[in-house]
């Protein structure tokens, strides 16, 4: 299957880029479409491609960037696989690799991040809840969108009995399983999102946005590519702002290779900001909330198209 092109016709000495999605949104996700117009305003030519699509010619771009493959998550080894095959990758498909697994949290918490505390259950460790108290956050390693993913109150008796079967059902299925504390303060709020995008410089701050509150109970399916979130705009804090940086640094390889990166923060029991995932892979950049973040985002396609 071919997947759309943008209408304008590139002349021979533009550069061709390639936004890469899934099957299920050929056209791009609407806030990923706001980037097209300021590409087209730099002179940059702009392709949606399916990853999966095997008529791409993935060579003939002059950088393939990741945007909504929200579909990888059942084929994650096929994805990788695609990713260390296509040149001119960003993110760079180690990058990837590392990201597309959240086990990733335990690297970055040895490195000192503040990270929700999280356990792990591997395909064939069993597993029963060592506390009749408290309310947990179940999903696996590898998934996107929410996908898998519940939240339960072992204080009762049903959820208790459906947290473990949650847990049997992955890890059965040969997934890991994570498990961790649901903080209450996100009930009111919610999570935060930090947005970089690169410079000539490194990766710089763009915006920041908010998320309400999306786990209500135990995984009782998704139904689509991902659960409807209430996003709205939010003003970072100078303490959010410097942990994200600090999440930056631990980055395996450097985070100066990167186009972008999406922080996403928690308030911890202390009310300080903890990380509960580190986006590299295919965010949401969420620019429709923030005024010129299309236009910071296409000037970081520029700037990783000079450095190539």
């Amino acid at each position: 299957m071919n997947a759309p092109e943008n209408r304008h016709v590139p002349a021979r000495d533009e550069p061709r880029i390639a936004l890469v999605t899934c099957a299920d949104l050929t056209e791009l996700d609407e806030d990923d479409r706001l980037v097209l117009a300021p590409l087209a305003a730099r002179g940059v030519a702009a392709t949606v491609a399916v990853w999966d699509d095997p008529t791409v010619d993935w060579a003939g771009y002059d950088l393939v960037v990741l945007r909504s493959p929200w579909d990888y998550a059942p084929r994650r080894d096929e994805f990788v696989a695609w990713a260390g095959r296509v040149p001119r990758l960003v993110n760079p498909a180690d990058v990837v690799g590392w990201n597309t697994d959240k086990r990733y949290l335990d690297e970055l918490s040895a490195a000192g991040v503040p990270t929700v505390p999280t356990a792990w259950v591997e395909p064939g460790q069993p597993w029963r809840p060592d506390s009749e108290h408290g309310e947990y956050v179940i999903k696996p390693t590898v998934s996107a969108g929410s996908a898998d993913t519940g939240r339960y109150d072992l204080a009762d008796p049903e959820h208790r009995t459906l947290a473990e079967a949650h847990v049997r059902r992955l890890t059965e299925a040969g997934r890991t399983a994570m498990l961790q504390p649901y903080l209450r303060a996100v009930d009111s709020e919610g999570e935060t999102a930090l947005l970089f995008f690169a410079g000539p410089d490194g990766l710089r701050f763009s915006h920041a946005i908010r998320k309400g509150a999306l786990l209500t109970g135990p995984d009782l399916g998704l139904g689509g590519l991902f659960k409807p979130e209430t996003i709205s705009p939010r003003t970072a804090t100078a303490a959010q702002v410097a942990l994200a940086e600090k999440v930056l640094a631990a980055i395996p390889g450097t985070a100066q290779r990167l186009l972008y990166a999406r922080v996403d923060l928690l308030p911890g029991d202390d009310g300080g900001p903890v990380l509960v995932e580190l986006e590299l892979t295919e965010p949401s950049l969420f620019l429709g909330y923030a005024d010129g973040a299309a236009d910071r985002l296409a000037d970081a396609i520029v700037t990783q198209l000079r450095r190539r």
